[in-house]
């Protein structure tokens, strides 16, 4: 029951972090008043171009798994920038239609990957996936992994993308709070007009704000196929969307962002893993004779009627998608 309840409890950890990653880069771009629902085709690319670095450099010439993991986790965020930039100059420069700019990195995105897949030959013949290194687990830290259940969750068997994902969520908090980069930001998304009168730059910092969206979308996507999966078929299956749901559910705040994650995970796996827990199974299955498909739909469920009865005390940042004209009020 023990190690159930740690394999059940990391899958949930594992299943959490690409969501709070990719959330926090979507916080970054609607807090400076852009919306960026490209966040699926980001990470899709993102995690495409890393998985290239990384399967045509061994691990042994580069000083180990872990530094070939941080090789492709740098090639997925500069990806994530560098497609992001495409939707901050169609949105900030051209101002064109947020919602019509990510759509359009959306579709392209999923083609792209495997158009470049069969062209550059770099899966198995007649085959359309990528292979995936699997040597980014960590087997344990010394010491830190005997600690009783905390050594067991955190420091025995993880993938490093568990500390990533905490380092970010702190560092959004600290940045969007504590910084005067993040109160500048935020007036960007809340009054732009206001914001440009104190002498500051609204183009500048919605530039920045969707290129910290895109590279950790990019990474987000990294982290999903390494952690998750043993080849990669050009698709993260909706996380980038999840993504979005969970920075809505989460009310714009990091820190609600990742327990809003935490808490999808723990339904996700909780509807794929439900043996972990026999007895619940058997009193679902046989005693309440429920179909195992219903059970896979609750999280999608759940997160549908608590957005529903949560959206009238949700506040985006108010010019939220708004196209700025200097010359407007």
């Amino acid at each position: 029951m023990y190690s159930n309840l740690i394999t059940f409890l990391s899958l949930v950890l594992i299943l959490a972090i690409p969501l709070i990653i990719t959330a926090t880069g979507g916080l970054f771009t609607e807090r400076s008043g852009v919306t960026n629902i490209a966040l699926e085709g980001i990470m899709i690319l993102g995690a495409f171009t890393a998985l290239i670095v990384t399967n045509r450099i061994t691990p042994e010439s580069v000083g180990g798994p872990f530094v070939l993991y941080l090789i492709g986790m740098f090639v997925a965020i500069v990806t994530g920038i560098l497609v992001s930039i495409l939707h901050s100059v169609a949105s900030i420069k051209m101002k064109a239609d947020q919602i019509i700019s990510a759509t359009a990195i959306n579709t392209l995105a999923p083609a792209l990957a495997l158009f470049l897949t069969y062209t550059l030959t770099l899966g198995a013949p007649n085959d359309d996936k990528l292979p995936i290194f699997s040597g980014f687990k960590i087997a344990q830290i010394p010491i830190l992994s005997d600690i009783p259940f905390i050594g067991d969750l955190f420091f025995r068997n993880f993938y490093p993308a568990l500390y990533f994902g905490i380092i970010v969520i702190i560092a959004a908090y600290i940045i969007l709070y504590k910084t005067k980069f993040g109160l500048r930001l935020r007036s960007c998304g809340e009054n732009p007009h206001a914001a440009d009168s104190a002498g500051i730059n609204i183009y500048k910092m919605r530039y920045i704000g969707v290129s910290i969206s895109g590279g950790l979308a990019g990474l987000g996507g990294f982290f999903y196929i390494t952690s998750f999966t043993t080849s990669y078929h050009a698709n993260v299956a909706g996380y980038g969307f999840l993504a979005i749901a969970v920075l809505i559910f989460g009310n714009w705040k990091p820190l609600n962002i990742a327990l809003t994650a935490l808490l999808f995970s723990t339904l996700l796996t909780f509807a794929q893993g439900i043996a972990f827990f026999p007895e619940l199974e058997r009193l679902v299955t046989q005693t309440l004779n429920i179909n195992l498909n219903l059970i896979s739909m609750l999280p999608y469920l759940v997160t549908i009627i608590v957005l529903v009865l949560t959206s009238k005390n949700s506040r985006s940042p108010k010019a939220l998608g708004q196209t700025y004209d200097k010359g407007q009020r």
